[in-house]
């Protein structure tokens, strides 16, 4: 399991159960069958801003933060997500598609909505596609060039690629 995807269930354990310590929600992951040292765990909670409060009934739990840390990520965190999980790139017009493995489409999806990266109208993501809506000055060609460079892939893997799916 990735990072992305154990942060993913941490946030739904949170939402769904009471967790009082870091130690409680790694023997909770590994119900689920995420592998995690309590240090992980500890740097996961960091990272999503996850805070120690009392509730309504006032029990002290670990708890998210009420607004979302949601911002524009940098163009470094859309180069990271991009060469991990994009394996393909290809266009037809303004539409732009990106194959991923299986389960990851989504992630991807997510770092380009947030990203700064000019052209980009909106995306659409399946279990391993996203279709990425160019806008009308960027067009599909010169996107498709920009994502193929973040991915660190070159046309020739692009399109030898392409023709295995």
């Amino acid at each position: 399991m990735t990072k992305a995807q154990r942060q993913h269930r941490i946030v739904e354990i949170l939402d769904d159960e009471v967790v009082t310590t870091g130690a409680q929600l790694t023997t909770l992951l590994e119900r689920d069958g995420f592998q995690a040292t309590q240090a992980t765990v500890t740097r996961d909670l960091q990272e999503l801003g996850v805070v120690k409060s009392r509730d309504a009934h006032g029990v002290r739990r670990l708890i998210l933060p009420s607004t979302p840390m949601v911002g524009p990520a940098p163009l470094d965190h859309l180069r990271r997500m991009m060469g991990e999980w994009a394996v393909a790139i290809d266009n037809s017009g303004h539409l732009v598609v990106i194959r991923t493995p299986p389960g990851c489409a989504h992630v991807v999806a997510s770092a380009l909505d947030r990203s700064i990266l000019d052209g980009v109208l909106g995306t659409v993501a399946g279990d391993d596609t996203i279709l990425v809506i160019a806008t009308e000055d960027k067009g599909g060609v010169h996107l498709v060039k920009e994502l193929r460079e973040l991915a660190g892939l070159s046309q020739e893997r692009a399109t030898s690629a392409k023709g295995r799916k």
